[in-house]
């Protein structure tokens, strides 16, 4: 059963080998692929993303049976002036269920703290989108480069 998991400053281990995973940060390709995590970084993000979010922010670990198996998050965009989603399935673990139990729980976490509307912007050719559509986001706009989605809660 998949579970929400509020990690401790040294299971960052996870979200660091999840980033630089190729095959799981293919969908960023489009914005560089895989992403630095180095562990002289961990506790200044720990505390902004986990300690001290300050309403601005969710991070948490999908948990199967205590194995982690991907990350979901929201954090608010000025620019956008709203919550932008955030859902990774680790590669070995992918076609179980888990982005879409994943997007579950995050819908269900972000309206229990007050959110209204979650919105998400993927890649163009990210193949997740048919997993946000089927869950209820719908396509605002699309430009050359992404396709912003938006649920309202």
């Amino acid at each position: 059963m998949l579970t929400l998991y509020r990690p401790n400053l040294s299971d960052l281990w996870f979200r660091q080998a999840l980033l630089a995973d190729e095959e799981t940060m293919f969908y960023n390709r489009a914005w560089g692929g895989t992403i630095a995590f180095p562990e002289e970084d961990w506790a200044d993000w720990y505390d902004y993303w986990i300690a001290r979010p300050e309403g601005k922010r969710f991070y948490r670990y999908l948990s199967d049976g205590g194995l982690f198996v991907g990350e979901i998050a929201y954090h608010y965009d000025a620019e956008l002036g709203g919550m932008i989603a955030d859902v990774i399935v680790y590669a070995p673990a992918r076609g179980k269920g888990y982005g879409r139990a994943g997007l579950r729980l995050l819908c269900a976490a972000a309206k229990e703290n007050g959110v209204g509307v979650l919105w998400d912007d993927l890649a163009i050719d990210n193949p997740a989108l048919g997993l946000f559509l089927s869950e209820g986001f719908s396509e605002e706009y699309r430009t050359n480069e992404k396709i912003m989605l938006k649920k309202a809660l």
